[in-house]
């Protein structure tokens, strides 16, 4: 694992911007004026996807722990442990591929969506690392306006439609009722879902959501899509067995496999993506990290179009 200095020179900032370097495999601060945050950050390179961290895990609602988690995932995906093909074959270690955005901490919605639409505006497909859920929202009211017929394929042990899960309507159980309420997507595609109660049957019925769970999956599972795609990767949707390091365990998951098959089969424009609700509190081993830094590699290569 390279060695990750996270030192801020302002503990107390509400937000701080983390650059990666491959020359020294050490991530710095960028900023902790909010003032010069992502939003006033350019790229002045031909970039393709725009990585970028949301250091955000105030809407859990058992543990938190998620903020801590993206410079963890940029560990794994930058360390000597493995190197950055895809397995499609592309190298995602070229300059022109990351367009690194470092890490926000926000302190509103609004930050994030903001965040993300910088990102929009530079031609850049949005790759996020979570934190918690609840980011999930923000970025599609972003990636919505960027791109109007969208679709979303998510992974998760959890449907996340609770109307306002213990009074809040901004928590991680309850994002995509609010993206199905506004009406961002034109369709919703829930794969692994095994932890689903009658409310939340009632707004996937409401919603129209599709809902792929773990009971009803198979192998040859084919989905196709005829609008751009967006995915969102709850890390507790593969087993605890692959990914431990999540704050709600839920037993008979995806394996590794056949997350990335899907993804890998996916036969639509993928816009953009998030991995979230890795837990670094939970993952003592470091396996969780590895995890997530595999499904980001693939997740990346199918935006880049393979």
């Amino acid at each position: 694992m390279p060695s990750i200095s996270l030192e801020a020179a302002d503990e107390d900032a509400s937000h701080r911007c983390y650059k990666y370097s491959a020359a020294t495999r050490r991530f710095s601060i960028q900023s902790t004026d909010s003032e010069s945050m992502l939003l006033n950050r350019k790229t002045d390179k031909p970039h393709k996807l725009g990585l970028i961290g949301l250091c955000s895990d105030e809407n859990s609602s058992f543990l938190r722990g998620a903020a801590e988690a993206p410079s963890l995932i940029r560990g794994a995906l930058f360390s000597d442990a493995a190197n950055l093909w895809s397995e499609t074959g592309i190298d995602l270690g070229r300059s022109d591929i990351f367009f690194d955005a470092g890490d926000v901490t926000p302190t509103s919605i609004k930050d994030i969506e903001d965040s993300i639409s910088s990102l929009l505006v530079q031609n850049l497909r949005p790759l996020c690392l979570g934190g918690d859920h609840s980011i999930t929202y923000p970025i599609i009211r972003a990636m919505a306006r960027a791109h109007p017929a969208l679709s979303i394929l998510h992974f998760d042990a959890h449907p996340d439609l609770y109307h306002d899960f213990r009074s809040n309507p901004h928590s991680h159980a309850s994002p995509f009722a609010r993206i199905m309420e506004e009406k961002l997507v034109q369709r919703l595609v829930q794969v692994g879902i095994r932890a689903m109660n009658g409310h939340q049957r009632e707004q996937a019925t409401r919603f129209g959501v599709e809902v792929i769970e773990m009971k009803d999956f198979t192998d040859d599972l084919t989905l196709t899509f005829d609008t751009p795609v967006y995915i969102s990767v709850d890390m507790d949707a593969l087993d605890p067995a692959f990914a431990p390091g999540v704050s709600h365990r839920e037993p008979g998951g995806l394996t590794t496999r056949q997350v990335i098959e899907i993804i890998q089969l996916i036969d639509a424009p993928v816009m953009g993506a998030d991995i979230v609700e890795f837990n670094p509190k939970m993952d003592p081993s470091g396996m969780t990290a590895v995890v997530c830094a595999k499904v980001l590699k693939e997740l990346a290569a199918k935006m880049l179009g393979r």
